[in-house]
């Protein structure tokens, strides 16, 4: 069974003098069990406008949407406690520590207190438990609100750019934590606009653009899907051999430093084959990889993930 299941939803706001606004022009979006899937979008496409409709802070004009297999908004009082959910900037008592934070968070819930050094553990944060939370860096409160994410053992986190305002060591450690998490069998739906992060995070993606879905599926299989057919070579005589592989029909253009690329070409070993006969031998030759942020762009016409 899915996680998530979205069909067809439709979303316009209404706007004070000004023409109506199309949030969400008939998405869909499957998530299955398990490991992360990360969901991305320009700015405007409507990504935040969905996880709200899923969360039930917003309200779909029509369509239908579905967690664990029960209607949503419907259903969602039944299954609100399988879910966790950090869509902005965490909130926390400054002056409290850490724990105090979590230990009233699962107070109010009515839940045990017993997980919380368990979750602090998790997140890395055990060292600093005691200290109060306006000392924590970025990095460390956003490593908190994912703690508070989880204080009801979800099954299902939705989170929306965890790694937002963070340095580079504070993107590893949530991208650490989230990776963990996902190999331990809970389901992530994660929303960034860092599609390097994506890419070493997620399992699956799903790239929206003005309200649709233009792609779907594991990461390796979309990028696999938008190959560049190209291959970079390394030879000692780059004009020479881009001469010699131009001849054999091949499209190839010397790029100096950067080595010699061949386009639209599906075997390094025709290449190769082509400059040994005219005696030009290899130092080395690798497929040129296309990255996720090629594909959004490709996809989106847009240079700005949110």
């Amino acid at each position: 069974m899915n996680v998530i299941e979205v069909h067809d939803v439709h979303k316009t706001y209404r706007r004070w003098r000004k023409p109506p606004k199309t949030a969400l022009d008939g998405l869909d979006l499957v998530v299955g069990t398990g490991g992360v899937h990360g969901f991305l979008g320009p700015n405007g496409s409507g990504k935040t406008t969905m996880l709200r409709c899923l969360l039930s802070l917003g309200r779909a004009d029509s369509g239908s949407l579905s967690i664990f297999g029960q209607p949503v908004p419907k259903r969602l009082p039944h299954i609100i406690g399988d879910i966790g959910s950090l869509l902005e900037s965490p909130a926390f008592f400054p002056n409290f520590s850490g724990r105090l934070n979590l230990t009233l968070l699962s107070r109010t819930q009515k839940l045990p207190t017993t997980r919380v050094d368990e979750l602090l553990d998790v997140v890395g944060l055990t060292d600093a438990a005691g200290d109060r939370v306006k000392s924590y860096s970025l990095g460390m409160r956003q490593r908190l609100g994912i703690a508070a994410a989880m204080v009801k053992q979800p099954q299902l986190l939705i989170l929306d750019e965890p790694s937002n305002g963070l340095d580079p060591a504070g993107m590893k450690e949530v991208r650490d934590l989230l990776r963990r998490l996902g190999d331990s069998g809970t389901t992530i739906l994660l929303s960034s606009h860092l599609l390097s992060e994506v890419q070493q995070i997620c399992d699956e993606v799903s790239i929206i653009s003005r309200g649709k879905l233009v792609t779907s599926g594991r990461v390796s299989d979309v990028l696999a899907a938008h190959s560049t057919r190209a291959f970079r070579l390394g030879v000692s005589d780059g004009p020479g051999a881009a001469a010699v592989l131009t001849q054999a029909g091949f499209a190839a253009a010397d790029q100096g430093a950067h080595g010699v690329l061949v386009s639209n070409v599906d075997d390094g070993t025709a290449i190769t084959r082509a400059l040994a006969e005219s005696g030009r031998y290899l130092a080395w030759l690798m497929p040129e990889q296309v990255d996720l942020e090629q594909v959004f762009l490709e996809l989106t016409g847009d240079g700005a993930a949110s």
